[in-house]
Order: C-alpha cells, then sequence, then structure tokens
C-alpha cells in the first residue's frame, strides 16, 4: 500500500508565551478546541535545536469549521528569538498560513472591530478568491481566504490553516517537490508580475513567480473531512536576493516552524522521500507520544530547507472527561472518521 496524506494537519508556530498565543488564536480566529497540552524536553529535534535538547511547551489546537490546526510552540528553556531582519515577501520558508472563511467581508469587519493589524483591504487572487491579510499580536503575517468546503459549527466565520504562502527560490524545482510528496499536483495559476494585491506586505522585490498549487484528488485518510482542500502558494521572488527566514535561527523560535501533514503509512512515505533526495532528517519513532494523543512523527526539507512534519497519528482524545480516546491502529487507514465522531471534539472547546 502507498501512503495516505489526509491533508494538512497542523502549522506549527513558535511563541514566547503559549497560553497568549492561545487565547488570541481562540477569540479572534476560533481555535477553540485544545486536542492536547503538555509540557516536556523535545529531545529530537537536534539537528535543529543546536545538537542540545530544550524544554517546551506546546497545544495543539482546532477549530470545527475544518481545516488543520495550530501547534503553539514555546521554549521554556530558552528565549525563543525573533528573525535579525525585516522579512520580505519572497525570503525563503513560510510567510504567511492561509486561514479559509465562509464570508471574506464579515472576518475583515470582525477583526477590524478587534483592532487587529488588518494589511490593506479585501481584493482578489490570481485565482479569483477574495482574500486579505493581517498581522497577529505576534508579528505573524495570515491571509483570510474565501472557501467553500466547511466542516462543521464554530465561533468564528474563520475555520482552521488551508495552505501556506512559502517563499522559494526556484519555483519549478519546488513545484516538482510538493507535487510528488505531497499530491499538490494540480497548478490553479502561474503567472509573475507585481501583483496589486501584495501592495499591503512588505517586500523589496519588483515582481514575483507566484504558483498557487492544489490537490487534483479529493484527500482520504481518517481526518480528511475535517481538514478539506489545501493550497500551496510558492512565491518566487525577481530582481531581489531572498534572506532565510529561520537563517541563524532554532526551529522552535519565533514564527512558522513547520507545516505538518496527517499521513498513514510512513514506511512507503519514507521510501518515496528517499527515492527523490528528500530523506527524512529527525524520525520520532513509532511510540511517540504528546500529551495525551501518541503517534510517529517525521521531517524532511523542501528544496530551501523549509521543514515538513509528517505525522501518523495512533492514538488521540475525543472526550477526556469521559476517557473517550480513539485508537487509529485498528482502523482502515484510507477511511475518513464518522463526522459525529469528530464534531463530538466540541465538547471540549475552550470558552473566549
Amino acid at each position: 500500500m502507498s501512503y495516505i496524506i489526509s491533508g494538512i494537519q497542523q502549522v506549527g508556530i513558535g511563541v514566547s508565551n503559549v497560553h497568549q498565543a492561545f487565547n488570541w488564536y481562540n477569540q479572534h480566529f476560533g481555535m477553540d478546541i485544545p486536542i492536547f497540552e503538555e509540557a516536556a524536553e523535545a529531545n529530537l529535534m537536534l539537528p535543529y535545536t543546536g545538537n542540545m535538547p530544550h524544554k517546551r511547551h506546546a497545544i495543539l489546537a482546532i477549530n470545527l469549521k475544518g481545516g488543520g490546526g495550530f501547534e503553539i510552540w514555546q521554549y521554556t528553556s530558552r528565549t525563543p528569538q525573533a528573525p535579525k531582519f525585516k522579512i520580505q515577501l519572497g525570503d525563503l520558508g513560510f510567510f504567511c498560513a492561509k486561514i479559509k472563511s465562509d464570508n471574506v467581508e464579515a472576518s475583515y469587519h470582525f477583526l477590524k472591530s478587534k483592532n487587529v493589524e488588518v494589511l490593506g483591504e479585501i481584493s482578489t487572487n490570481p485565482c479569483g478568491q477574495k482574500h486579505f491579510y493581517l498581522k497577529d499580536a505576534f508579528g505573524n503575517l495570515f491571509e483570510i481566504i474565501e472557501d467553500i468546503v466547511f466542516f462543521g459549527k464554530g465561533q468564528q466565520h474563520t475555520g482552521g490553516p488551508i495552505g501556506m504562502v512559502i517563499g522559494v527560490s526556484n519555483a519549478d524545482k519546488s513545484i516538482k517537490f510538493y507535487s510528488d510528496i505531497l499530491g499538490y499536483d494540480k497548478t490553479l495559476s502561474d503567472t509573475s508580475n507585481n501583483f496589486s494585491d501584495f501592495d499591503a506586505l512588505p517586500h523589496e522585490a519588483k515582481s514575483f513567480r507566484r504558483v498557487i498549487l492544489t490537490h487534483s484528488k479529493k484527500r482520504a485518510g481518517p481526518f480528511s473531512n475535517l481538514f478539506g482542500n489545501s493550497y500551496i502558494e510558492l512565491i518566487e521572488a525577481k530582481n531581489y536576493t531572498p534572506k532565510k527566514i529561520f537563517e541563524n535561527r532554532f526551529w522552535g523560535d519565533l514564527g512558522f516552524i513547520h507545516l505538518c501533514f496527517d499521513i498513514k503509512n510512513m514506511k512507503a512515505l519514507q521510501k518515496k522521500c528517499e527515492s527523490i533526495g528528500h530523506p527524512f532528517t529527525v524520525d520520532g519513532g513509532a511510540g511517540f507520544e504528546m500529551g495525551e494523543a501518541a503517534g510517529h512523527f517525521t521531517y524532511i526539507e523542501d528544496p530551501d530547507g523549509s521543514l515538513i512534519e509528517f505525522v501518523e497519528t495512533k492514538k488521540m482524545p475525543i472526550l477526556k472527561k469521559l476517557n473517550w480516546y480513539l485508537d487509529l491502529t485498528k482502523r482502515p487507514p484510507e477511511k475518513p472518521l464518522p463526522n459525529w465522531m469528530l464534531k463530538a471534539l466540541r465538547f471540549n472547546r475552550k470558552k473566549q
């Protein structure tokens, strides 16, 4: 059996105060259901943490409207570092996370009413989707973008993350990587211009090659209905020498630290990654536990060194109060979980 990708499980966000960040994302994006919370030592990411283990505190939060989650991640044994330069559009790495909305205008006015730093006005991307950009209270950039696929009811018009804007040095190499390994084989747009909807974003490049990818096949696997469709937007800057967003910093420092995909059949995925020159750089092993959840996690690097995480989920809590934990090892790997089962997670919501 080949490997199965259910979708974007979560976006990792390095922060300086995990509870403050959770509360902000709960209030403003409706990320109100914690799947796990754990304080422990991160001793398996040594290639990206200075070859030393470090203590951390993490919360994984989701939104039942659909999309992935946020893994909100804080160092507790060191002070997380910010970039030493102002990040520009086209710099290499995870620049901006895409958040789905069922009503972009309502999301825009709601966030403005909360004094969020909204960048510019509502505009349209090359695929015809309404969208706008904002900066959160911690300096991270988000794109609120219209979508038509939603899972359940949430507390806001926004759901969870459905993609990432990624700065790349060579769009053709990155297209091949995200298509061959992650299934983003459908090009929605591939254009070069100065793009008026980028005007509100920090940039020094004169123009960009902008490629928007999605997957031609509907995702399968246990969480595919929850995660829904997703998009990768590759930005190659012209007449500008990009910097690496995480240059001279650790994984877990401030900003978007990884893009994580929920998968089935890690061995088949490993063979595929090795066959095209992107072997696992971290392998957490099949028995890794994080709070009340458990699974097998691994990492690879994209052509510019951005970290892609894979998680094969083995166990997750549905209703902790009733000791209801889901054992995913006993279910068909390609079959989505019943919607009613995942919607039971609403009983774990944290009020704003």
